[in-house]
């Protein structure tokens, strides 16, 4: 007997605002059988074949301390990291760490509108270029 992930939760302030934000940068959508709005206490979003889900939920009380997971985000093929760091940032990301390397190696860590860490590598192009 095995289990399978249904979705990945996330403790949200403001549970739409953040599915909104997460949308955009996964190029995620609601379900429009289930849809969701601002104020509702839970939004879940999915992946464009539904094979994927995050759900953020409303919780009193803000992030207090670091991830104990995070998503490690890999640019599709038409950009690579850098091209998606500059994008994630104008989404409302900010970052918090860089440990890109001279050698073009290496991620940067943003944080989400609400202050979850998550990382962004580089594109499969960028790391099996010669």
């Amino acid at each position: 007997m095995t289990a399978s992930i249904s979705h990945t939760t996330f403790d949200s302030l403001d549970p739409y605002a953040q599915s909104v934000f997460w949308a955009q940068v996964l190029d995620f959508h609601a379900d429009p059988e289930e849809p969701f709005g601002p104020g509702d206490d839970e939004c879940m979003i999915y992946s464009p074949d539904g094979s994927q889900r995050l759900l953020f939920i409303k919780v009193p009380d803000r992030k207090q301390v670091k991830n104990r997971l995070h998503l490690d985000l890999q640019p599709e093929e038409s950009g690579g990291r850098d091209q998606e760091l500059a994008r994630l940032l104008t989404l409302g990301a900010t970052q918090v760490d860089d440990q890109r390397r001279p050698d073009g190696t290496g991620w940067v860590v943003l944080a989400d509108p609400e202050g979850n860490e998550f990382c962004i590598l580089r594109s499969h192009a960028e790391r099996y270029a010669v």
